[in-house]
């Protein structure tokens, strides 16, 4: 079979060592059975593969290496590999992170634990007193630009080489450095602030002497912490007990995993039972806890009280914990803690926020290194043509301080500058109320996207869901006919309490004989009946009363009836979607009331309460897809066994029915998040039967979980289907002509999800992430390698569809085959990972920096986002309900999604190319000022002698032409309605035309021929004096640069014309002054008006001709439009 399919060559420039790959290759051979591999090949190009990881060919010749490892090897760079080893050696050695371990806690004995934990304090300062001026200086000095000028600098110290005043250089770096670190300063005071809050928030800690209070930072592991309503949870721990009667309390999750809906949390069973709260101290017990991990949705750990005979063991799980950074939403909580700081959960799944630096930066970088090295090569060549006579060292280094204005520093201030105001212009802009930039530092990215990443919950959607449509079979019921629902439930209710006996005894038989006998068709109403009533027993939802004052949990129940009616009653579940349909059951006419661990209400139209023993609940989960549940009819003793779940898990659960799929793939299609309810009625000793065999199956050791799901599904057999109802998650404001807007401007889309991956796909639809017409491919899930290889090779045949992955399947496609996944995935029109954790999302950011080196955005609106946000090139927060964690933690803050496309095809848009257009400009006034500079020394004999000095030079880079080339930072070339209604624009940003070698070589031309001509032209003019040189040649660049700045200008504003104005008005007023430089009985001369005139219009006119003849002969995209 293997020589049958012909295996790609592998590739020759491996990075990776082929020894070291064997290894590995060993290790996984055990894992995964790569024998049948090889059979398979996964062909992604024509390269074959890029990961070493999966190149099965490069085992024996790896062996190969292993034997002949000699002296040959170690000259042909083996020594290269040993000293990397080496380095690695001793760099983990220095960074070596304490291993984490499981532990044993003590209930209230912290100092019982013989390891030392870390602190519990929050710490987001990126420095300390002592690193903060090196690092912020760092920062800065790392940029070539910023070192150069600092060299330049600090050479005026040297007599020698002391070329003009000394504040001419200083005072620009002075500024730059300054601003930078008041800035920097102000945002670590506001971090500190923030964390020193956090860490001194105090809480209740239970000690053998009572309850004393301590601060957050001071929790250690094995304490026994209070936690009140509405309070955060400091640090991981074990839910020991609660005020509440039911042994349970809600949670809040959003700043940890981005959900909005309250998650049950259930007391350990032993500790909740004790009498009173003192007696955590009288009993002796410990919880053994895993090692700290990632993964916030399990947990695994035991519970054991030693001081009773047999001792008491409790297993733990996920419910039975409280994660830092969650906050109680019921009752009062005892936890002990188990882990503290930096291995709590939330620590753990945060990443450090890094320097951003703009790709705009990174090029302007470059090119000032080339703009160097050219400043070197004309040093060179000056001192090469005075012969290197003399003292040649030192006069090549005054030539290169001479040529310094070639890297202008005001660089750096004019784009600073720039940034802040495009800052202000995002902020000010009224189409985006309530946008906040929080990083001045990188607008111009806006403008540079390819990938946007986004999170579902909140971003997308608003969260709230809407019932819209239940479907029997043959009837279907939508929101507008909703109230022939209530008449039935009335009507059917109203039969049953005028005869209370016979209606419910009545209607039982009649069901059991259906199941055995020959099938009698049920009216509508029956149906409509059996249906609500499923639909409002079978779920997870709890309700919640607010407490008025003098009702206390005793006498609650007394006044049931009195607190069931009232107004203040709100729903709580895992799932928004389970709110939602007991909402709608209570809105047609049946009332869930009350619910407790074993027991629920309902209320019937009339006021009746009907009750039922909860006897068993089978939660939902993403493997199993449905939720079940046993309850006991308290009036009647009917055991009925309810389920409901996505329509692929109970299509074959269900009895044979032609109308199943049809409607599922009908609802989806308008983008409703389905659900099939069934029922099933149990006689007592089918469920007496069932009862024992799942107790023993949740007892075993070995294969518990599927154990128990086998005897579970021994009841899952044809069960009745009632009903499939269809829910609306609600999309926020215009999110599908904004995607639409997105996908039209070439930028990928990516959706990020901690949900579940029917409603993260049903999202997708509805929202037109992914088009009507477009396929999507659902990865199934993988384990292993093998299952991942056979996966991406079925997946590889697909074109043009997008893709729908698991947060599991995907990190195990990641290990084994990351850049033939990376690959595949980035040709999708779109691509949906649910289920992700909040460090995946932020490793599939960095995954795609890596291997695509585009730039990429992420956008989202909770705690869970933060990391994603971070780690992106560009963070955009959502303020939403979750909080303002993310919009915080974010470069840019936006109020709704449809903002994101005016903030990047209209700002993002003009901050690139206006900061692309002031740094090129900037730059040419340096070397203009350079070329004419090296034309003046090489006429006078090479001598390394300034031309302008002094005040000259600092007004050249002040106030003679600041204002106009700063002005072109109001520059636009097409209007903001344009951008947004062309799109596809935006296209041509990514390119980076806008800034590259090519644009960049036009500048230096133009300044070189420009350079020339004003000193040639003022050296052939001038007369006798070298003082008119000097007046004539300074006078017409000063003209040159304000006509340039008009040349560049494509929109005019009103403050453009008066920045021109105003600078002509300094130049000519200075002029009484610069008697120093200038001979004023001259400059008001006739012969000095023409000679600068004629300079000044040969040097700018061919410029201005041939840019109307480019105008006219090969116009720009964005020129068709506006024209």
């Amino acid at each position: 079979m293997a020589d049958s399919i012909p295996l790609n060559p592998v590739r020759k420039n491996s990075k990776r060592i082929p020894y070291y790959n064997s290894a590995r290759l060993s290790r996984y051979s055990i894992e995964d059975e790569p024998s049948n591999l090889d059979e398979m090949p996964l062909m992604m190009s024509e390269e074959g593969f890029e990961n070493d990881e999966s190149d099965y060919q490069t085992l024996p010749r790896a062996r190969v290496l292993q034997r002949q490892r000699g002296l040959g090897w170690f000259l042909c760079g083996g020594w290269k590999v040993l000293c990397g080893s080496c380095c690695d050696c001793l760099y983990h050695m220095c960074r070596r992170k304490k291993e984490l371990k499981a532990r044993t806690v003590w209930l209230g004995c912290p100092e019982k634990c013989e390891e030392k934990f870390p602190k519990n304090t929050i710490k987001n300062q990126k420095y300390n007193v002592f690193t903060f001026v090196p690092g912020v200086l760092y920062q800065q000095f790392k940029f070539f630009l910023n070192l150069y000028f600092l060299v330049v600098a600090c050479s005026q110290f040297v007599p020698s080489l002391k070329i003009g005043y000394l504040y001419t250089y200083w005072a620009p770096l002075g500024f730059v450095l300054a601003v930078t670190v008041v800035r920097e300063a102000v945002d670590e005071v506001r971090r500190y602030q923030r964390d020193k809050d956090m860490n001194s928030q105090l809480y209740s800690k239970l000690t053998v002497r009572g309850k004393v209070q301590v601060k957050s930072s001071d929790i250690q592991v094995g304490d026994l912490i209070i936690v009140e309503k509405n309070q955060r949870i400091p640090a991981d721990m074990i839910f020991l007990r609660t005020s509440e009667k039911t042994g349970a309390c809600f949670i809040r999750t959003d700043q940890l995993d981005g959900e909005t809906d309250w998650k049950l949390k259930v007391a350990v069973g032993c500790t909740q039972r004790l009498p009173a709260v003192g007696d955590l101290f009288s009993i002796s017990a410990y919880v053994y806890a895993q090692k700290p991990q990632l993964d916030i949705h399990s947990f695994e750990g035991n519970f054991t009280r030693e001081d009773t005979d047999p001792q008491i063991n409790e297993s733990l799980s996920i419910e039975n914990t409280l994660w830092a950074s969650t906050v109680v939403a019921s009752g009062t909580v005892i936890g002990v803690v188990i882990y503290t700081g930096k291995e709590t959960r939330s620590v753990l799944n945060t990443s450090f926020a890094k320097n951003k630096v703009g790709l705009l930066d990174l090029e302007l970088n470059r090119l000032t290194k080339a703009l160097f090295l050219a400043q070197v090569v004309l040093s060179v060549v000056m001192v090469a043509l005075q012969g290197f006579v003399g003292p040649w060292f030192r006069n090549l280094f005054r030539f290169v301080v001479l040529f310094s204005y070639i890297i202008p520093i005001s660089l750096r201030v004019n784009l600073d500058m720039g940034k802040s105001a495009y800052g202000w212009m995002i902020m000010k802009d009224e189409n985006i109320p309530g946008t906040v930039v929080r990083t001045s530092t990188i607008p111009e990215e806006l403008g540079r996207l390819v990938y946007l990443l986004t999170d579902k919950t909140g971003t997308l959607t608003q969260n709230e869901m809407v019932f819209k449509r239940l479907h029997l079979g043959t009837v279907s019921y939508g929101t507008d006919t909703m109230d022939e629902i209530q008449s039935h439930i009335i009507q059917s209710y109203a039969i049953g309490t005028s005869q209370p006996s016979s209606s419910t005894s009545g209607s039982t038989p009649s069901r059991k004989t259906q199941t055995s006998g020959p099938k009698v068709r049920k009216s509508v109403s029956s149906r409509i009946h059996e249906a609500v009533k499923a639909i409002a027993l079978c779920h997870n939802v709890t309700p919640v009363y607010e407490t008025h004052a003098g009702v206390n949990g005793e006498t609650e129940s007394a006044e049931a009836d009195q607190d069931f009616s009232d107004d203040n009653r709100t729903y709580q579940a895992s799932s928004p979607d389970e709110v939602e349909l007991v909402r709608w059951t209570e809105s047609v006419g049946l009332t869930l009331v009350n619910r407790d661990l074993t027991s629920l209400q309902l209320k019937t139209p009339s006021g009746q309460i009907l009750s039922f023993y909860i006897l068993q609940i089978f939660p939902f989960t993403s493997e199993s897809k449905r939720m079940g549940i046993i309850v006991r009819e308290e009036s009647t003793g009917d055991i009925t066994f309810y389920m409901k779940g996505a329509d692929v898990a109970m299509a074959s659960i269900v009895q044979y029915n032609d109308w199943l799929e049809e409607e599922c793939g009908n609802m989806a299609r308008e983008g409703l998040r389905t659900l099939v309810v069934a029922k099933k009625s149990l006689s007592e000793e089918q469920y007496q039967d069932f009862e024992s065999r799942y107790n023993q199956a949740k007892l075993s050791i070995h294969d518990r979980a599927l154990k128990v799901a086998a005897v579970v599904e021994s009841l899952e057999r044809e069960m009745e289907l009632l009903c499939l109802t269809g829910v609306e998650d609600q999309l926020q404001a215009d999110v599908r002509p904004t995607l639409e807007l997105l996908r039209n401007a070439g930028i990928k889309i990516w959706m990020l999800t901690g949900d579940k991956l029917e409603t993260a796909t049903c999202i997708a639809k509805s929202s037109h992430l992914v088009s009507r017409n477009q396929d999507i491919h659902v990865f199934k899930p993988v384990s292993n390698r093998g299952e991942a290889h056979l996966e991406l090779n079925a997946f590889r045949r697909k074109h043009d569809c997008a893709l729908v992955i698991s947060g599991d399947s995907l990190e195990v496609c990641l290990r084994y085959y990351e850049h033939e996944f990376v690959e595949l995935a980035c040709q999708c029109p779109a691509v949906v990972c649910c289920r992700c954790s909040p460090t995946q999302k932020a490793q599939i950011v960095t995954l795609l920096q890596q291997h695509t080196a585009n730039r990429t955005c992420a956008i989202g609106d909770g705690g869970n986002d933060v990391s994603m946000i971070q780690a992106a090139d560009c963070g955009i927060g959502i303020e939403g309900k979750e909080g303002k964690q993310a919009s915080l933690a974010a470069d840019f803050s936006i109020t709704q999604f449809k903002h994101i496309g005016r903030l990047l095809m209209v700002h993002g848009r003009n901050s690139y190319k206006r900061s692309a257009a002031l740094g090129q400009f900037v730059m040419h006034r340096g070397m203009i000022i350079s070329t004419m500079q090296a034309v003046f020394s090489s006429v006078f004999y090479f001598a390394s002698v300034p031309l302008y000095q002094g005040f000259l030079m600092v007004g050249y880079a002040t106030m003679y032409t600041m204002f106009p080339v700063f002005s072109l930072v109001l520059d636009q070339d097409v209007k903001p309605e344009m951008a947004l209604l062309y799109p596809e624009l935006y296209k041509d940003l990514t390119k980076g035309r806008s800034l590259s070698f090519k644009t960049f070589l036009i500048w230096v031309l133009i300044s070189v021929y420009q350079g020339g001509i004003l000193m040639y032209g003022a050296l052939v003019l001038f007369e006798s004096e070298f003082v008119h040189v000097v007046a004539i040649s300074f006078t017409a660049l000063i003209l040159t640069e304000l006509l340039m700045v008009a040349l560049t200008i494509r929109t005019w504003h009103w403050l453009m014309v008066v920045a021109e104005f105003f600078s002509l008005g300094c130049y000519l007023a200075s002029l009484a002054f610069l008697n120093e430089y200038f001979d004023l009985s001259f400059i008001t001369t006739w012969p000095f008006l023409w000679k600068v005139s004629a300079i000044t219009l040969v040097s700018c006119l061919p410029l201005y001709i041939i840019k109307y003849l480019k105008r006219k002969f090969s116009p720009p995209s964005y020129s068709k439009l506006s024209s």
